[in-house]
């Protein structure tokens, strides 16, 4: 990979720092209306089909969380806030495989914490869930940031 003359090099903890910053940069507040959304449909359809219980609440938070870091992951990755840092908005830009990494992350916490409390999921149960709903985020968020990226430049 080519480095161009104002690459810095910088630590592993720089990384995860600058990760983390640029995740908050995401339009938090739109994903959470998209979150709610979400988890409004899906609760109302598991209503529909008659499937009463924690279980249908457990379901529908999972949607609107996985929403919530979905649209929140992609922001931040496309880094349009007109109101952040120009340096840590053009280095989400440029890696946002890494800043795809703390949504994922967020959500497989929130995920199986959510699980662990509210259901009768076992352990391994909620850790899979947790699990394969934080690679799909980190899929889709790293995606949208590569393919911005191509776009762009």
């Amino acid at each position: 990979m080519r480095r161009s003359s104002r690459d810095i090099d910088v630590t592993r903890s720089e990384k995860r720092q600058l990760a983390v910053a640029s995740a908050t940069l995401g339009p938090w507040r739109p994903a959470a209306a998209v979150g709610a959304l979400g988890g409004g449909v899906s609760l109302a359809l598991h209503a529909i089909g008659g499937d009463f219980g924690l279980g249908m609440v457990v379901s529908a938070l999972s949607v609107a969380l996985m929403l919530f870091f979905l649209v929140g992951g992609a922001g931040a990755v496309l880094g349009t806030s007109a109101k952040a840092d120009r340096r840590i908005r053009r280095w989400a830009r440029a890696h946002p495989w890494q800043v795809a990494v703390v949504p994922a992350a967020l959500l497989f916490v929130s995920d199986f914490v959510m699980r662990q409390i509210l259901s009768s999921e076992g352990f391994f149960g909620s850790l899979w869930d947790g699990l394969w709903r934080g690679a799909i985020v980190a899929a889709v968020v790293g995606s949208v940031g590569a393919v911005a990226a191509s776009r762009r430049g």
